[in-house]
């Protein structure tokens, strides 16, 4: 947890929950503008409960649902009654609805997801789409842009899913478009300056030279037309698989112009390794999930920190909770959730805590319960090591 001291004692106190590409710069922008901000990041030793104590406004940006309902839930001990909950992560309104039930009715919510990338995060020029009641936030909010009231809770959230159905299925569009060209022997600047003078020039523009430089990542791009496809959608369906395949062939982490080189090119791997900067490293010598074609197979997760030290030694319930919270990210990179799941492998070294296995798994297992084994072993990998999973998905079309 890093500190900021204000120049003025009148500003609120801030809690930024964030990392990444766009949560580094927006907390930057908060200390330059002279708040007293703590911030939180995974791997830090600090827990969000102790970050966001004595804070008058929290803000997220997190990559998915998951992770906010994650982080938001282990804040909850450190928030105190009247606070203020920013959500300025891209995560949908259905999502925002579910903040709502989880945060005291005590503390306001605002949802304010932001249109803009790495650039305009840094410089202040991002468009803030908030939803709710923002008398309290408005003016730290105008320190990352123009803030656009979109009306009620969760019409922010609302309003940046619907862009974005526009926006990215439209660089999946040109990209097509350029394969199009390409398998008839069309000159590809040629075609792209003859986009240049229809609607579609700045998209065409973008497509030209993918970036080297990850400003919004594939990835992420999956992620939000994930939200965005719903049923009638045929654009932005259409879209998310065409992502969701280069997600797989390894792209993820480019930017999301990238995509123009995934399509039309070659045919992608049948096994794509899959390992996820936002949990713990491997030691190398395996991946945290495999995906092949509409399967994902996860490796044995266990309880490791960032550091790579065991999390609570001995304890099933901290082992089985951090466990579940990282293979719950490892889905969500992939578009799945738990009701994805179709088999589940539990190594437990001792038989007798089971109970204690089931008080957690019940908490991310609903619905349909898929297949699962659960077996005794004498010893794991590492010393301290209680529980280890692996599992098979059925990774959603």
């Amino acid at each position: 947890m890093v500190e900021y001291l204000a120049s003025r004692l009148t500003v609120p106190v801030i809690a930024f929950l964030g990392q990444g590409r766009m949560g580094v710069p927006m907390a930057r922008r908060l200390v330059e503008a002279g708040h007293k901000v703590t911030t939180w990041r995974r791997g830090t030793g600090v827990t969000a409960a102790e970050a966001v104590e004595g804070a008058e406004l929290v803000i997220s940006m997190l990559s998915d649902p998951a992770a906010v309902r994650e982080v938001l839930t282990a804040a909850l001990p450190g928030l105190r009654p009247g606070a203020t909950v920013v959500e300025m992560s891209t995560i949908g309104p259905e999502a925002v609805r579910e903040l709502r039930e989880l945060l005291p009715a005590s503390v306001t919510l605002v949802d304010a997801p932001v249109l803009g990338s790495v650039g305009p995060a840094a410089d202040g020029s991002l468009v803030v789409l908030a939803g709710g009641d923002v008398s309290g936030c408005r003016e730290v909010l105008s320190v990352f842009g123009g803030v656009r009231e979109t009306g009620p809770l969760g019409s922010g959230a609302a309003m940046k899913i619907a862009v974005m159905s526009a926006i990215v299925p439209a660089q999946v569009l040109v990209a097509e478009t350029l394969a199009y060209g390409a398998a008839h022997g069309v000159d590809r600047d040629a075609l792209l300056d003859v986009l240049a003078g229809t609607p579609l020039g700045q998209v065409a523009e973008r497509l030209r030279t993918p970036a080297a430089e990850t400003r919004y990542s594939l990835g992420l791009a999956a992620k939000d037309l994930e939200l965005a496809a719903w049923e009638g959608a045929s654009m932005a369906t259409a879209a998310r698989r065409r992502l969701q395949e280069a997600r797989a062939a390894g792209l993820g982490e480019r930017d999301l112009t990238a995509v123009a080189e995934h399509v039309g090119g070659a045919p992608p791997a049948r096994a794509v390794p899959l390992n996820l900067s936002t949990i713990p490293a491997t030691n190398g010598a395996y991946s945290h999930a495999v995906r092949v074609g509409d399967m994902l197979y996860v490796s044995g997760q266990a309880a490791f920190d960032e550091q790579g030290h065991v999390v609570a030694p001995g304890s099933l319930k901290d082992q089985a909770e951090h466990i579940f919270a990282v293979t719950t990210r490892i889905l969500a990179d992939q578009g799945a959730t738990w009701q994805d799941v179709a088999f589940i492998r539990t190594y437990l070294t001792d038989m007798d805590d089971i109970l204690q296995l089931r008080d957690v798994r019940s908490r991310y297992v609903t619905g349909t319960r898929p297949a699962s084994t659960t077996v005794e072993v004498s010893k794991l990998f590492r010393p301290g090591l209680v529980m280890e999973m692996d599992l098979i998905v059925a990774l959603p079309r």
